[in-house]
């Protein structure tokens, strides 16, 4: 009878949570970049319209 193999077994669950991280890290930094930019654009509208408004 095979005896199981608990090394591979745990590599393979290491990895699978490793990459889940890594996930939610990259779709954290992408949403962060979009409320950033969000921000940005907010932002330069706010100084156009303050800009019309001073002149």
């Amino acid at each position: 009878m095979a005896q199981p193999n608990y090394q591979y077994e745990k590599r393979q669950k290491e990895l699978a949570k490793k990459k889940k991280k890594e996930e939610k890290l990259r779709e954290k930094a992408l949403k962060n970049e979009a409320e950033s930019s969000d921000d940005a654009a907010q932002t330069a509208e706010s100084q156009t319209d303050d800009a019309g408004q001073q002149s």
